[in-house]
């Protein structure tokens, strides 16, 4: 337990670091000049990065174990944070934000990997929210902490601070947590592709694509435009505000764990939770540019109720046999995560376009709707999903 504890802990800065662009857009745009697309596209790239790491994060840790793939794969992190400090112009913030990702891609499936070879299958939902919920912290830290930080330090102290945090919670990482062993596996008895040909698997991955995107992307960075442009808030304010999305965030997941086990189903209480989520953001582009307070609320529900992430991942890993867990859990990683990167970057471009023909207030309609959407046609893909029953 002590290795997943530690890789818990570490897991705070890959929240952080997923998540803080929305309090430092206002600041960077005005300091770098970079726009709205610019850090859409740099929030995009973390994610792409976090997700194409996935195969060789899964390979290395069935064959190598946890602690040397987290600790090495997190020392690209350290380098991300500081490029980033020095960044003078897109470019180098395109850049450190991809090392960034890299650099994070392989604490939580290590955590993970522990956990589903020391752990029955029926607690995996449970524990993994709890890891996942603590770790959230990270987006809390990224928030008004954060805000106050940069007032305080400047942007460039405080990514060159986190350069040093990261480079300790590597070398903890090495020291501290230790390897199970290897799951044996039956002679030519699979691969990354006998995952890919796991036809129960396909509506799990389709629905893994869009479901973590809205809450990632809204908490990551579409938060702070929208409040700063439609609503004339300053970084404190979207410190505050992005606060208690990130809280409800860690609430929302922690809320999660057990109901599989209570409902004794893997899939129809993600499924609820992604429809709710599809709801809240239709209510945001239906009145989000009105009240503050109720545009406030609404993106607090989409993060509350898109905090399913860990219910979907132990729904694909009950069907997933010992010897491919590294590779299950960081496949089903890999379409979550390049999911929310794709849609990053999608979204970049709905939210251009929008902006060329009708008003910024408009233009954040447009984006809402687009996520509402998706979730929509990822929940329908998701229907013909086998449930599994948990007890």
């Amino acid at each position: 337990m002590s290795g997943i504890a530690i890789l818990a802990v570490t897991y705070v800065l890959s929240q952080f670091f997923r998540s803080f662009l929305a309090v430092l857009a206002p600041v960077l745009v005005a300091d770098l000049g970079v726009g709205e697309a610019v850090l859409a596209t740099a929030s995009g790239v973390w994610f792409i990065a976090f997700a194409l790491m996935q195969f060789p994060v899964g390979w290395a840790l069935d064959h190598y174990g946890p602690r040397r793939t987290a600790s090495l794969v997190l020392l690209a992190a350290v380098a991300g944070a500081a490029l980033f400090s020095i960044a003078e112009g897109p470019a180098a913030i395109i850049a450190a934000m991809g090392l960034i990702g890299v650099g994070c891609s392989a604490v939580l499936m290590a955590a993970f990997y522990l956990l589903a070879r020391q752990f029955p299958p029926q607690r995996f939902a449970m524990f993994a929210s709890w890891i996942v919920a603590f770790g959230l912290s990270g987006g809390v830290l990224g928030s008004a902490p954060l805000a106050l930080a940069t007032e305080a330090f400047g942007w460039r102290a405080v990514m060159a601070g986190l350069a040093c945090v990261t480079l300790v919670a590597a070398v903890t990482v090495a020291v501290w947590v230790r390897d199970p062993p290897t799951a044996k596996a039956p002679k030519g008895s699979g691969s990354l592709l006998t995952l890919l040909k796991m036809r129960q698997l396909w509506p799990l991955m389709a629905i893994a694509i869009v479901a973590y995107a809205p809450a990632a992307n809204l908490r990551g960075l579409w938060a702070g435009p929208f409040l700063a442009e439609i609503h004339g808030y300053d970084i404190e304010a979207i410190g505050g505000a992005t606060f208690v999305m990130a809280i409800a965030l860690i609430l929302g997941t922690i809320s999660y764990g057990p109901l599989d086990v209570l409902f004794n189903t893997r899939k129809w209480v993600p499924f609820v939770g992604i429809a709710l989520t599809a709801i809240s953001l239709a209510g945001l582009a239906a009145a989000g540019g009105g009240s503050p307070t109720i545009a406030i609320i609404l993106m607090t529900a989409v993060t509350f109720f898109g905090a399913g992430y860990a219910l979907i991942m132990a729904h694909a890993r009950a069907m997933v046999p010992a010897h491919l867990v590294g590779r299950g859990v960081t496949l089903m990683n890999f379409f979550s995560i390049g999911g929310a990167g794709i849609i990053q970057f999608l979204s970049g471009g709905v939210f251009a376009t929008a902006t060329g023909g009708t008003s910024p207030d408009g233009a954040y309609t447009i984006l809402f709707g687009f996520y509402a959407l998706l979730l929509a046609a990822g929940l329908a893909a998701y229907a013909f999903s086998r449930d599994l029953r948990t007890r």
